[in-house]
Formats: structure tokens, C-alpha cells, sequence
């Protein structure tokens, strides 16, 4: 009998490993990709913002609304569009200084064609956080617009350090690099 309890648990062992081995690679995944999906669409009249303690829209002046939700609602607006209105919510953080608020700022600017203004917002958020894969695929696309495809390349290297090839940020740099006139 003890040998077959050995067995069974010289067989499991592997298994056990190897899934927590891959559990472990898939946080560190979700980490380097910034754990960023498509935000939903925004759902506030301009002027207000979604305040995820109450769950509802508030007006954007009101001190009770966190700056997380501001700057969350901020990428939401300008994902939609909106680049002035998602400044405007920008600037009125208390801490203006982070790594999201400033790399949503960075792509609020360069899509309303300030591409180098952007670029400098960009380079601020990867200073606060060099593993923050989205900035990263937002500053190589800045380069890309700005025809320096090498630099592009740089950040798309280190994207593919932080989430592999498979995430959503490799795989939009790259195609932005593939779909760039080269020089």
C-alpha cells in the first residue's frame, strides 16, 4: 500500500507543480499588461463622473468622488473620444502625478494632435512605473506617428519582456510598427 500512495503522489507532483508554475507566469501577466481591458463606454452627461461608491454619476467638482474613479472614467471618456472632456477630468486630480492619470493625459493629447506633448506625459508615467506595458504601447505609438520606428522597436522589445507576444499591447505596437511607412 505504500508504495502505491508513493506512486500516486510521484505522479501528482509534477501536475500540482507544473499548474501552479503556470498560475504563477499568468499573474505576472496580468500585472505587465496593467490588467487593462476596453472600459466601457462612459454613461455620465459632461460634466459628471461615475462614482463607483454610489453608483451613480455625480458632478465632476465633487470632492467626495476618489481619484481613482476620476482617472478610471478620465480613460473611459478619451477612449470614446472625448479627449477635452477626459483633460478636463484629468485636471482636476489631487494627485495628478501617476502613473495612469498621466499616460491617459499622454493619449488625450496626442489623439487630439499634440503627439509630442503626449509623448512627454508618456515618458513621466514610465519613470513612475517602467513595467506599465499599456503606456509603453501608447509612447512606441507616439514614436510611430513621429516616424522614429526605432524607438518604437524599443518599446515593443520591452513590452514583449513584460507580457510576452500574445498580449494586447505587443500585439497593437506591432501592428502599428507593421502598418508604419518605412523609411
Amino acid at each position: 500500500m505504500k508504495t502505491r500512495h508513493a506512486d500516486v503522489l510521484g505522479t501528482r507532483r509534477p501536475l500540482f507543480f507544473s499548474a501552479c508554475m503556470a498560475l504563477t507566469l499568468f499573474a505576472g501577466h496580468v500585472r505587465a499588461s496593467g490588467d487593462e481591458t476596453a472600459p466601457p463606454k462612459p454613461n455620465c452627461p459632461k460634466g459628471q463622473v461615475w462614482d463607483s461608491k454610489t453608483q451613480k454619476c455625480v458632478m465632476q467638482t465633487s470632492q467626495a468622488t476618489s481619484d481613482e474613479d476620476r482617472t478610471d472614467y478620465a480613460y473611459r471618456l478619451a477612449k470614446a473620444e472625448r479627449y477635452e472632456e477626459a483633460l478636463s477630468l484629468l485636471d482636476t486630480l489631487k494627485n495628478p502625478d501617476t502613473a495612469q492619470a498621466l499616460n491617459y493625459r499622454g493619449y488625450a493629447t496626442r489623439k487630439l494632435g499634440r503627439t509630442d506633448e503626449g509623448i512627454g506625459y508618456y515618458l513621466k508615467s514610465v519613470a513612475l512605473d517602467p513595467n506599465y506595458a499599456q503606456v509603453r504601447e501608447y509612447l512606441g505609438e507616439a514614436y510611430v506617428i513621429k516616424g522614429r520606428l526605432d524607438l518604437a522597436q524599443e518599446q515593443l522589445v520591452k513590452i514583449k519582456s513584460l507580457c510576452s507576444t500574445t498580449c494586447e499591447e505587443y500585439e497593437d505596437l506591432a501592428g502599428a510598427i507593421a502598418a508604419a511607412p518605412q523609411t
